[in-house]
């Protein structure tokens, strides 16, 4: 349906910043500090703080039980089938024995049930902190260091208990800068992570842990290598290794991750029908152990095997602080990662289902898992997309889906686990490698990302190739660094604009761009697309200048030079002057600075004055005209009476609408485009600033006794109008009154 086409009018008096404060009131309140309300005490605010870092007691005696509590039954029980085996195979990832991978997905999972915010995510072993917890573990503990003196031999045993205590002093470690960035309010860092870096990220950390899987589905015995280049080595190695490849630990691979693969496309066809998608990871993993105890795949083929998986829960241990300064890089960079993870998914289901996530709390609640998991010989954990995507499916509606799946695993670990001690590593090697589908299909994202924004590809590659060269912590630093020099680059080649009135509106466009915008006569708008500040402001200042068509430098130069010459001409005049014709000069010339005769009345003051008769009368007036010229040039020294070329406008109107902060560069930068201007005789407006921007502008002493707030206008086309009533061309009303 058309829009009934009316002419609307909008009448207001034209007003600079000085006349809006006035009129709006507008009063600086004083600042309340954060500190003090921090400090009160009372009933309330002590409850309130108490469910904020316990949310659990907030929601969970509301709980709807006959509403909820059977869906989450069913959630976390699908979520713990899944729990068990990529437990299992993540925790070969970290470089650990299997068990620890059912620790690490029960004490995490837990505490996460009484400090989280996010009702649908599955916190719990993932591949990618699997892998940068292996990176360390590798690196720090590497086969070489445990060989036996008689043979080749590694002693598995001594390097088991060297990696744990390394990944369990690594997750405290991780635990303790998240809990500490939570509760000083620093969730926000994540933010500095753009999605095209997390993505890039975690597809390079797929690639990681595909080839860190080759080992195992060729049953090959490879050199610990970590440091940049590291995954080039392992493929170099693994392709010169391959002929040592054990056939019977291919095959093993070969055959469960095809039935991995099928029950996957199954679930995609009948999800419609099945109330819960087919386990198909725990079934492969029942039936491959049971194949491997019948057949004997260790004895007969080669096959490598889980091996002991003891029952029950290990005794907590405290973390080894000489570790610290080992490990405080790779945990800093692994609870950035985690945490970036986790929040980016619970903000997508809180936003999905209606409610908010805390993200200082969460950091806060995944640093307490990471921290408590640590002592019981975790290794660090984030949350699962494919696992936080089946509890929500399954529905899952609160965080008792995860309690309801840790207690399942508690179960696997006190009576079920050591049932597995047959299953092939080959297995759980598949199962890490058909779970990375979802990763690996974001390579589609360098496709996507030609099309829409070519800025961010570039991004995605250089995170995705520093991430690949350089491992994952240096890696993720590189693509930190690159991201925010990207942002500063681009905040100093903004786009700049002259700006001209589309016809019979208010509104001022790019001339450049829009062909129906023509520039006021006499007034030149410019106007920048980012902020100024130190990096671009002079950028900022050459590009005004050159966009106004007027070599403003050179112009002032010429002026000055003049100016000086004609100083220079009238102190020779003076010089070469008798006393009498002096003080006929400084009279006339005192009387043409003061009330600005003309030559007329300067001369009938000579006639009345001219006692002196040393000098002929006519050779007495050419010296007093050329006194009286020199005394109007210093009096006004014009462009025009100079001499020199004059712009062919004479307002400037600086568009600050962008502006979001200014800093004391941009305050003296602006400084010298007021001075610059008014010399070569062009008045200079300001447009569109924000408030927060007038204050830092007043506390950076940018107004003074020559640029007040009355040089502030609340908009463009005040400032215009403005400029065009006090301009030569004559007055224009002074109310706006635009038709639309």
């Amino acid at each position: 349906m058309e829009l009934q086409k009316q002419d609307y009018h909008v009448d207001r008096p034209l007003m600079n910043q000085e006349q809006l404060e006035e009129l709006g009131r507008w009063d600086l309140t004083p600042r309340t500090y954060q500190w003090r309300t921090w400090l009160k005490c009372s009933h309330a605010r002590a409850r309130a703080l108490l469910i904020q870092h316990l949310p659990v007691l907030g929601w969970l005696p509301r709980y709807p039980v006959r509403d909820w509590l059977l869906g989450d039954l069913l959630s976390g029980l699908s979520v713990a089938i899944m729990q068990l085996p990529q437990g299992l195979a993540y925790a070969l990832l970290a470089g650990l024995p299997p068990v620890f991978g059912l620790y690490s997905s029960f004490y995490p999972v837990f505490i996460y049930f009484l400090f989280g915010t996010s009702r649908h995510i599955s916190v719990g072993t993932f591949a990618i902190m699997s892998v940068m917890v292996g990176s360390v573990t590798e690196s720090l503990a590497p086969d070489e260091n445990f060989l036996l003196d008689s043979n080749s031999t590694v002693n598995e045993t001594a390097r088991d208990v060297t990696r744990v205590q390394l990944a369990s002093t690594l997750s405290v470690l991780v635990g303790l800068f998240q809990v500490g960035l939570g509760l000083v309010h620093f969730g926000f860092v994540v933010t500095y992570l753009s999605e095209p870096l997390v993505r890039s990220y975690t597809t390079a950390a797929s690639v990681q842990v595909f080839v860190s899987q080759l080992k195992y589905v060729f049953g090959l015995q490879l050199s610990s290598h970590s440091g940049p280049l590291s995954l080039i080595y392992i493929v170099l190695e693994v392709c010169w290794k391959l002929p040592q490849s054990v056939i019977g630990t291919v095959i093993t691979a070969l055959v469960a991750g095809v039935v991995l693969v099928m029950v996957k496309l199954l679930n995609d066809k009948l999800q419609r029908y099945l109330p819960l998608p087919i386990p198909g990871e725990l079934l492969t993993l029942i039936g491959a152990t049971g194949i491997s105890y019948g057949v004997g795949l260790k004895q007969r083929f080669g096959v490598d095997v889980v091996g002991n998986i003891p029952a029950g829960l290990v005794s907590p241990e405290a973390p080894n602080p000489q570790l610290f300064v080992k490990l405080v890089g790779n945990a800093f960079a692994i609870a950035v990662v985690g945490f970036a993870i986790a929040i980016s998914l619970g903000k997508i289901f809180a936003l999905r289902h209606g409610y908010r996530v805390d993200s200082n709390q969460e950091l806060v609640a995944l640093g307490l898992s990471n921290l408590i998991g640590g002592i019981f010989q975790c290794f660090p954990v984030s949350c699962s997309m494919s696992r936080s995507l089946v509890q929500e499916s399954t529905g899952g509606n609160t965080q008792v889906a995860g309690a309801v799946s840790s207690l399942f695993i508690l179960l696997i670990i006190l009576k079920l686990g050591e049932l597995f001690q047959d299953l092939p590593r080959a297995v759980l090697a598949a199962t890490i490698i058909v779970n990375l589908k979802g990763m690996l299909m974001q390579f589609a994202d360098i496709c996507s990302l030609w099309k829409k924004n070519r800025v961010d590809l570039l991004i995605w590659l250089v995170t995705f190739v520093a991430t690949i060269l350089l491992n994952l912590d240096l890696g993720l630093a590189v693509a930190l660094a690159f991201s925010l020099l990207l942002v500063v680059v681009r905040t100093q080649l903004p786009h700049y604009s002259v700006l001209g009135q589309v016809s019979d509106t208010d509104i001022y466009r790019d001339v450049a761009e829009y062909s129906d915008a023509r520039e006021v006569p006499g007034v030149k708008i410019f106007r920048s697309s980012a902020t100024i500040y130190f990096a671009n402001a002079e950028l900022y200042s050459d590009t005004l200048k050159q966009r106004c068509g007027v070599d403003v430098d050179h112009l002032i130069s010429r002026k000055k030079k003049l100016l000086k010459k004609q100083e220079m001409k009238l102190k020779r005049l003076q010089k070469h002057k008798s006393p009498q014709e002096q003080a006929v000069s400084s009279q006339d010339n005192s009387v043409s600075i003061n009330v600005n005769t003309n030559l007329g009345d300067i001369k009938s003051n000579d006639v009345e004055s001219s006692k002196t008769k040393a000098r002929p009368e006519n050779e007495l007036e050419e010296i007093v005209a050329s006194g009286q010229e020199d005394a109007k040039a210093i009096a006004v020294p014009t462009l025009k009476a100079l001499g020199l070329p004059q712009p062919d406008f004479h307002s400037l109107i600086l568009d600050l609408g962008a502006l979001s902060f200014v800093d004391t560069v941009c305050i003296k930068n602006l400084k010298n485009i007021f001075r610059d201007f008014r010399e070569i005789e062009v008045d200079v407006y300001i447009a569109a600033c924000h408030s927060p921007v007038v204050t830092q502008l007043e506390a950076g002493q940018f107004f003074d006794a020559s640029i007040t707030k009355q040089h502030l206008f609340v908009s463009v086309h005040d400032a215009v109008t403005f400029a065009l009533q006090h301009s030569k061309s004559g007055p224009i009303s002074p109310v706006l009154a635009t038709k639309l």
